[in-house]
């Protein structure tokens, strides 16, 4: 097995200026759009993680305890579900055929919790927004050559990255290239 390897930070002018080339999804064709989604996930999580993380560090800065309970939650019910898929079929089972909507499970049921312990705002603020903001970004955003040839070598085992593992946490088989 290879060792994870965080692929580098891309530029900004390949992220969202000069080269990079925008258009609105087809809704009809999940399946390719699913694709695109997830491989750009995988292209660009180097900045997508920074981009989460100055969220993170700003909402941290102004509401701390807040944050960590938010962290908290999220973390639990994502530890959770990952261990109940491992232990029950049918988890397993929605897991793998429908993982963008086992996202949104688990993010509702934060929000939900979230909201009986008072850290709603804060929630929204430093991990849902930037959650969504980086799926719009990832669907929007058409892939380049250079995309298509990094996720294929991820396909294919030759590098594993931290995006690869999580999207194969969810159940997602990572399909680049295609």
């Amino acid at each position: 097995m290879v060792d994870v390897q965080p692929p580098p930070l891309r530029t900004l002018d390949d992220f969202v200026s000069g080269s990079a080339r925008f258009a609105v999804p087809d809704v009809r064709d999940v399946e390719r759009w699913n694709n695109r989604i997830i491989n750009n996930l995988l292209y660009y999580q180097s900045n997508y993680f920074v981009y989460f993380l100055a969220f993170l560090v700003t909402v941290g800065y102004l509401y701390p305890l807040d944050l960590l309970l938010g962290v908290s939650v999220v973390t639990g019910l994502f530890v959770a579900f990952l261990r109940a898929a491992e232990t029950q079929a049918a988890v397993c089972r929605f897991r793998r055929s429908h993982p963008s909507l086992a996202l949104f499970a688990i993010l509702l049921l934060s929000y939900l919790l979230l909201s009986v312990l008072g850290g709603v705002n804060v929630f929204l603020c430093s991990i849902a927004l930037p959650v969504l903001l980086i799926l719009v970004h990832a669907s929007v955003r058409l892939r380049s050559l250079k995309n298509k040839v990094e996720n294929k070598l991820e396909s294919i085992g030759l590098r594993r990255t931290p995006m690869g593992l999580l999207l194969e946490a969810l159940g997602q088989e990572q399909e680049a290239g295609s």
